[in-house]
């Protein structure tokens, strides 16, 4: 068999199209993000070459963003893992890859999903999530008798990488949420409220006391919508009155050094009258 040219073995294309100039952190991190994956996959689906899991960019083309990224550039390489491995394993580094970002594109999460991996998966969005009308592609290319294959691909549009920021947003934030205690059907009560709507996961400028945790008053944080429009409707409706209600909630305790620092809330099951 003749040996095939370097622009005929088996590689990976991704393509960036975007209206506006793309910020370079999210240039940056588009790559990273398919590097850090591709380690994975490979570490995981084939050990023996986890020592060569490394990916590189061959070829940068003008227009929109769109490089070669090619498995098999260390010299050499190419001859221990013969063309069907090759084309096997960028075939299913694609559709794993597709696999589990695809559940973010389309409303869901991965929940076996680590934080480095929400990590690579926000990166792999941003610089379309970003954009006005952006477009991502990345495929897996092999070359069958002279000819140019498409053996898996993942494409997505902007309205599909902010879904995918949400659910990851979402995720990270459950996932800092559990190395907290929790503390379920518990009272807390209002001793410093804000009209205003907070941003999720931040501290809100709202001080509440949860006398079952901490005697102390401590920054509120919201780490569900539902239960931040819940209470913010309380705290709307009941003005003043607010300090006279009691919430029945479930809450993570963020700590510092070992002590309770602040509630994020996650749910509000009941609000109930205090006694004078």
């Amino acid at each position: 068999m003749a040996r095939r040219k370097p622009d005929e073995l088996p590689h990976i294309i991704l393509n960036i199209a975007t209206k506006r100039p793309i910020e370079l952190g999210d240039f940056v991190s588009a790559f990273s993000s398919i590097a850090s994956q591709y380690d994975k996959v490979v570490r995981a689906q084939y050990p023996e070459l986890s020592g060569d899991a490394k990916i590189f960019v061959r070829e940068v083309r003008a227009g929109s963003i769109e490089a070669d990224l090619i498995p098999w550039a260390v010299q050499g390489l190419s001859a221990v893992v013969n063309v069907i491995e090759q084309i096997q394993i960028v075939e299913k580094f694609v559709k794993t890859y597709r696999a589990v970002l695809g559940k973010y594109l389309e409303g869901s999460k991965e929940t076996d999903a680590t934080r480095s991996d929400l990590k690579d998966f926000m990166g792999a969005v941003s610089a379309i999530a970003n954009d006005p009308n952006g477009r991502s592609t990345l495929q897996a290319v092999a070359y069958e008798d002279g000819k140019k294959k498409i053996k898996a691909a993942l494409v997505f549009d902007t309205s599909q990488a902010r879904e995918a920021q949400k659910q990851i947003e979402d995720q990270k934030l459950l996932l800092e949420s559990s190395t907290s205690a929790d503390h379920q059907r518990v009272l807390m009560t209002f001793k410093q409220s804000n009209v205003k709507d907070g941003v999720m996961g931040k501290r809100t400028g709202e001080r509440v006391a949860i006398e079952d945790i901490s005697p102390r008053d401590l920054p509120l944080i919201y780490a569900s919508e539902l239960a931040e429009q819940r209470i913010k409707h309380e705290v709307r409706e009941a003005d003043e009155n607010v300090y006279k209600k009691g919430f029945i909630v479930d809450v993570n305790v963020q700590l510092v050094g070992g002590r309770p620092a602040g509630y994020r809330v996650t749910n509000l099951h009941q609000v109930i009258d205090l006694p004078d």
